[in-house]
């Protein structure tokens, strides 16, 4: 197991999409999200951490670093990130968001879009094998 977005754990998840790649649905709306994440760990990130996800091609694709003109960008904690994108717990998400601990700039609908959709059953299985590698 690994820490969330340790280097170690961002290799595991990629092995795991990859391994995923195409088999799923498309994506149920096209967005392109840069992700700020706060208050990361020591043994993780001397900092916030930089990260995107992209539906555009097809498949969600998530990695470090930002995209160039994305529709939105999210700044959000640590816990709360590994409590959406790993536990997939939406209602941490809101309550977060609901203090203000969630800050999006740009096209909130897309996320609110994505949030609202119902992953496929592909999708569930690689959210499974991500909760599985997470320390």
């Amino acid at each position: 197991m690994a820490q969330f977005l340790s280097e170690e754990w961002l290799e595991s998840a990629a092995a795991i999409r990859e391994e995923f790649k195409g088999q799923g649905g498309a994506p149920p709306h096209k967005m392109r999200m840069n992700l700020v994440i706060t208050e990361a760990p020591a043994e993780v990130s001397e900092g916030s951490i930089d990260a995107h996800m992209d539906t555009t091609e097809g498949d969600m694709q998530m990695d470090t670093g930002h995209l160039e003109g994305p529709d939105l960008t999210v700044t959000l904690d640590y816990v709360t990130a590994k409590a959406i994108l790993v536990e997939g717990n939406p209602q941490a998400g809101m309550q977060a968001f609901m203090a203000g601990k969630i800050k999006v700039q740009g096209d909130m609908t897309k996320l609110m879009a994505m949030q609202s959709a119902t992953p496929d059953p592909v999708a569930q299985q690689i959210a499974e094998r991500l909760q599985a590698i997470t320390d």
